[in-house]
């Protein structure tokens, strides 16, 4: 018996299998079965043996030696090359180079402390991709020292690349939590943690208007988010070279003071909010008359107390039902607490408790909800008694869902309607945020003694989430992000609720992409593209050949991520 391939015209050929025999002098043959349906491998091992050749199996003739994963390195090392920063850090490749391009990959990769980074050489194809798979902790920090030296030619390619001249800049602080107490920044302050018995260190960072980042700046854990306004406008104007940029920035940061200060670099605007206070002296005042949202939910106005500055007052009814939600917990709360203080006053008859004594108790659960403003407290000694301030519940719950945004810009430069729609961009500061201190890079808890690494530690998570952001964006179709959002910020109404699309609402309901594809987050992915390994493969038969390297085939959802990414 044999196999023959028979043309079949425009068609694939058949591959029969046959038998021959010869009768009066002639040849014949009949066909026994028709192969053509089989796999190609396997067809080829059916002709071997009906050849009589020895049939050898992978099993038998190549042994795997090792197994590393491949595939998440080969997406973040290919964005990271196609962003072009290893040539942002330094233009000549050198080890010192290598080495900090490892460490913005294994944030994203494995973040951890140094010591780990160097234990996970072995657990992916990182340090084998760059040659510094012999590196020691002491070369790491070397290369943090190195990298933190160059900080200052690294921020302005990156605000060249991405901020432009009349564009926006988002600033917005934030703090985090710090293992000990040896470093000279650790300082207890506003902790956003909620980790009161540890000390922090403020950092703030500056993005483009997208969110993209392109600076950071650390202070000390007591520095108030509004001193550091001052160091981004010297960043931009004199350090970046920028004559004309829009700083955005939350009403934390951007202060009555600081506007003062801003106010004397002519080419530099703002965006920022007003606070609750304010807000009740222009209602006050006449300037705003909450009658103006019965009909829209977003009007300009003018007051005298804000001159040469454009208000843009915004109305949400259901920022208002949950801020009234919010205080009635609080308000139930608070109560709560009172009754227990009063009911213990009413028991010690014996030996009553002193005023001072419940003041103490009373402070410390009016301080914990902050509701001081809304109750009236009467105690003596031996005597306790408590209400709410109804008028005062009641005008707060007017300003329910109100806000006020004021801008230097003029009416010509940006419409009211677009100016919401910047500063509600912070949101994009507060994704970088949530990045940075969540599962992706795990910027905290922060291990380092000294400043110096303190500061180079915050600049290697910036660097490594420029990376993510950007993954983040091409790999958009497969995770549960939101395509359509960008177009969308654009042209939907600034103040109402922002709805999800129908592309993103179809992925977190079926858990598939539009081509059947399962939808991961950020780090499940690049879990799933870790599981293409490369393979240290040897022949059995021959123990002193050389070994190879063989990588897995890629999954679909793999070739996907990379055909999205363009590695």
């Amino acid at each position: 018996m044999y196999i023959e391939k028979v043309p079949n015209r425009n068609s694939p050929p058949a591959i029969l299998l046959r038998e021959a025999w010869r009768e009066a002098g002639k040849i014949k043959k009949r066909t026994v079965a028709n192969l053509s349906h089989w796999p190609a491998a396997r067809v080829a091992a059916l002709q071997r043996l009906l050849k009589d050749e020895p049939l050898a199996f992978a099993a038998d003739a190549f042994a795997v030696e090792r197994s590393v994963p491949h595939g998440n390195v080969r997406a973040v090392l290919g964005a990271l090359k196609k962003l072009g920063v290893d040539a942002l850090l330094a233009a000549k490749r050198s080890r010192r180079r290598d080495l900090a391009v490892a460490l913005i990959a294994a944030r994203l990769l494995h973040p951890g402390s140094k010591l780990a980074t160097t234990r996970q050489w072995e657990t992916s194809t990182l340090a084998e991709e760059l040659g510094v798979a012999d590196a020691d902790e002491d070369e790491l920090y070397a290369a943090m020292d190195w990298l933190l030296d160059r900080q200052t030619a690294i921020e302005p390619k990156l605000a060249a690349r991405h901020l432009t001249e009349g564009g926006f800049a988002l600033y917005d602080v934030t703090s985090s939590y710090y293992e000990g107490r040896a470093c000279p920044l650790a300082r207890f302050g506003h902790n956003r943690d909620g980790k009161r018995d540890r000390p922090i260190i403020v950092y703030g960072l500056l993005t483009d208007a997208e969110g993209r980042p392109v600076g950071v700046d650390v202070y000390p854990g007591n520095t108030g988010d509004p001193t550091t306004v001052p160091d981004q406008v010297a960043k931009l104007q004199e350090r970046w070279g920028l004559s004309r940029v829009v700083l955005v920035g939350d009403r934390g940061m951007v202060t009555e003071t600081q506007i003062e200060t801003l106010r004397e670099h002519p080419g530099l605007g703002w965006i920022s909010a007003l606070r609750s206070g304010a807000i009740r002296k222009l209602v006050d005042g006449g300037a705003l008359q909450l009658s103006l949202f019965d009909q829209r939910n977003l009007a300009e106005i003018a007051a005298p107390e804000y001159p040469g500055e454009r208000l843009v007052a915004c109305f949400n009814p259901l920022l208002a039902d949950e801020r009234r939600r919010k205080r009635e917990d609080l308000l139930a709360a608070t109560e709560k607490d009172l009754a227990k203080i009063a009911a213990m006053v009413a028991r010690r008859t014996k030996s009553p408790l002193k005023g001072e004594e419940i003041a103490m108790k009373v402070g410390k659960v009016i301080n914990q909800h902050k509701m001081a403003k809304h109750f009236h407290l009467d105690f003596a000694n031996g005597a306790f008694a408590y209400r709410r301030n109804e008028p005062a519940v009641a005008r707060e719950a007017e300003l329910d869902g109100v806000y006020v945004i004021r801008t230097s810009e003029p009416a010509d430069r940006l419409s009211a309607e677009n100016t919401v729609r910047r500063y509600k961009s912070l949101a994009q500061v507060e994704q970088a945020f949530r990045c940075a201190k969540g599962l992706d890079l795990l910027v905290r808890p922060i291990f380092h003694h000294e400043d110096r690494r303190v500061r180079a530690h915050i600049f290697l998570c910036l660097l490594a989430y420029y990376v993510e952001w950007h993954m983040r964006r091409d790999l958009a179709p497969l995770l549960f992000e939101d395509e359509e959002l960008e177009s969308e910020r654009r042209t939907r109404d600034p103040v109402a609720k922002a709805e999800p699309s129908a592309s993103v609402r179809r992925k977190k309901r079926t858990k598939r992409t539009a081509d059947g594809l399962p939808v991961h987050s950020f780090r499940t992915l690049l879990d799933a593209l870790a599981t293409q390994c490369r393979n240290r493969c040897r022949i059995k038969s021959q123990p002193d050949a050389p070994t190879f390297d063989q990588l897995t085939e890629p999954t679909p959802l793999q070739q996907r991520a990379y055909d999205l990414l363009g590695v």
